[in-house]
């Protein structure tokens, strides 16, 4: 197959934040609040579990600062986005302590979790993309209200990107965790494919592991395959990356050359593991799987790695 013959693959969701983070003005408050009461100024909001979109016309994620506050947004916890680059439309978020039960009560509102709105494609490539920022931080910022070293409360600093202890001075940062996400081949030009309890029925894909600290990727890839599906592991190379905000991943995608055939299961991470030949993957990609078996949606690095071993993209 050559690079002319190649299928045009979907877009991978999350990759497209073109957003300016505007990161060395962050401690300049007077800045920030300006950016706050800005005409064009957006919030993102979200409850505990699912983002909050206006409906009163074609589906937004902003919400303006007026509508925001009388939702119950706080604005000493509202974390500064970023704006376009010619300098309009500045972006915060939030999260707002309302049940998703008194959300759904009102007019011109919907709640909708981030991955529906990746697969359902309603909001641009850019716009989900921010999301994904914003989500990853509401997520911390939520789980991250009380002082790691004393137990103290915790403030919203430097537009969100760092919260202080008032009573110890301890400073807490935003945190990604970095995970690997491999499509193992073997001599046979097979793919390795699992399948955890956690996907929907039928669902088959890489396998996957967070690294550890003192870690390469090379070492993660190889563990973690070990781990999961007892197969050992020789070349590894790194394909490409995506956020994913889950809550605040960075998946890092993986090739490696299997160096076994033998599948262990020796723990709960799958509930089954299976060598895969091209016409089976072919056929999961396409629908007509027997079994009914299918890969996971295109927004996906785990789409990719997979198709793109399909389509000879690998090197």
């Amino acid at each position: 197959m050559t690079a002319n013959d190649r299928t045009p693959r979907p877009p991978m969701s999350f990759v497209d934040n073109t957003i300016d983070r505007q990161s060395t003005k962050r401690t300049d408050a007077a800045w920030i609040e300006s950016r706050l009461q800005a005409p064009d100024a957006g919030i993102v909001l979200s409850t505990a579990t699912q983002l909050i979109l206006d409906t009163s016309g074609p589906a937004n994620m902003r919400h303006n600062l007026e509508k925001a506050l009388e939702l119950g947004a706080l604005r000493e916890e509202m974390v500064f986005l970023g704006q376009k680059p010619d300098g309009s439309d500045p972006l915060f978020a939030t999260c707002i302590e309302k049940s998703d039960e008194e959300i759904e009560a009102l007019d011109d509102l919907t709640l909708i979790d981030l991955r529906t709105l990746a697969i359902q494609g309603d909001l641009s490539a850019e716009d989900t993309s921010v999301l994904a920022q914003a989500r990853a931080m509401i997520h911390w910022h939520r789980t991250h209200k009380f002082c790691s070293r004393c137990g103290h409360p915790s403030n919203l600093a430097d537009a969100g990107y760092r919260r202080e202890c008032p009573s110890c001075g301890g400073q807490h940062f935003p945190r990604t965790d970095a995970c690997v996400i491999m499509l193992i081949i073997d001599e046979n030009d097979r793919a390795l494919l699992g399948r955890p309890p956690r996907l929907p029925e039928g669902i088959f894909t890489t396998l996957a592991g967070f690294m550890e600290p003192g870690e390469t990727v090379e070492q993660a890839v190889r563990r973690e395959t070990m781990e999961e599906s007892g197969i050992s592991v020789g070349d590894v190379w790194i394909r490409s990356n995506q956020p994913w905000p889950f809550p605040s991943n960075l998946m890092l995608g993986c090739y490696g050359k299997a160096t076994s055939s033998e599948i262990y299961l020796e723990d709960d991470e799958l509930e089954a593991c299976r060598w895969c030949d091209r016409a089976e993957v072919q056929q999961m990609i396409d629908g007509t799987h027997p079994n009914g078996d299918k890969i996971p949606p295109s927004i996906s690095i785990a789409y990719q790695l997979i198709t793109d071993w399909m389509d000879g993209r690998i090197s």
